[in-house]
């Protein structure tokens, strides 16, 4: 595990050694002027599922924020949905999910196919399917990933994002277990639970989106903005995804060795993300996957390059030799 040797202080932030994944490389400084286009462009989604007794549930393949997901059948076509069943007392918590899937179209987001009420107050989200499951459950199955898949991955992630944010969309729960993965290795963003459309006054301010997510991959001014900012909202899906793939690479949480079998504090979380060391790549990572973590790992929220930037990073634009690896 990580040592933290000094305590935290509000509004400090403390001398501790810069990450050493990588040298400086001559990449240019992010613009923190981000401007996204309206949401108002964005394509609405056509229900193909107009009877919900239509639809047979199969077994359950996952827990998404504020339901449970189930792989079910449509019985007059055949055709295989996943559906997320949210409970009553969550279906007001669930309006910004809904609201966001229904008038979302990329190829790499997740679609919405109907959102039905089977009983008063209950509601249910019918969405595609993905037969790979996700990045969380091919790291368990197949260990580490390669770097030759992780550029194909990053690509289809920040293609997701850029799309997002252009809309004025901001996640807020980026993990590999929120992305979602056919056996031919397409990666979708998935479960919007917590994410949210963003306005101008959200923009200069993160405290007016919550708090909802995931710790251990959110970013220094989420969990301290008083020291880091709030005025870059956009950023902190860029740092989630830097995690992610950095914990895909090594196989388990990257800022604490003994993650896969302990799990750390809210504390010791913010230490080591805010404040702490953070550990070395392996010296078999590439110069170009070093530099391209740290410029996701900026703590510094205005410095942290932006989704454009990103896919214009050299390890973006790498060649490798085709791999066999299978989800």
């Amino acid at each position: 595990m990580v040592l933290v040797r000094q305590k935290l202080q509000r509004n400090s932030l403390l001398s501790l050694p810069e990450l050493k994944i990588c040298d400086s490389s001559p990449f240019p400084n992010p613009n923190p002027n981000h401007n996204p286009s309206s949401v108002s462009n964005i394509i609405t989604h056509q229900a193909v599922v107009t009877d919900f007794s239509d639809l047979e549930k199969l077994w359950v393949i996952g827990h998404g924020n504020h339901g449970i997901v189930y792989k079910v059948r449509q019985r007059s076509t055949s055709a295989i949905y996943a559906l997320k069943m949210v409970q009553q007392e969550d279906t007001n918590a669930v309006s910004h999910e809904t609201e966001i899937l229904t008038c979302t179209d990329s190829p790499f987001t997740i679609k919405c196919y109907g959102i039905f009420e089977p009983r008063a107050g209950e509601k249910a989200i019918l969405m595609e399917y993905m037969d790979g499951g996700t990045l969380d459950t091919a790291l368990s199955s197949n260990g580490p990933f390669p770097e030759a898949l992780l550029v194909d991955v990053a690509k289809q992630v920040l293609n997701g994002l850029n799309y997002l944010h252009a809309h004025n969309i901001v996640h807020l729960d980026i993990k590999p277990s929120n992305l979602l993965i056919s056996n031919g290795m397409k990666v979708k963003i998935g479960d919007f639970g917590v994410s949210r459309i963003v306005n101008d006054n959200d923009t200069r301010n993160y405290e007016n989106l919550g708090s909802r997510g995931t710790y251990a991959y959110m970013s220094p001014e989420r969990l301290d903005s008083q020291t880091f900012g709030s005025g870059y909202v956009y950023a902190g899906d860029v740092w989630s995804l830097g995690v992610s793939l950095w914990e895909l690479y090594v196989g388990h949480f990257p800022f604490f060795e003994d993650a896969r079998t302990t799990r750390p504090s809210w504390m010791e979380l913010v230490m080591v993300i805010c404040y702490g060391e953070f550990p070395c790549l392996p010296n078999k990572a590439s110069q170009e996957f070093g530099s391209f973590l740290k410029c996701c790992l900026e703590r510094e929220p205005s410095k942290r390059w932006n989704v454009s930037q990103l896919l214009s990073h050299p390890f973006i634009g790498m060649e490798r030799e085709a791999i066999s690896w299978c989800v």
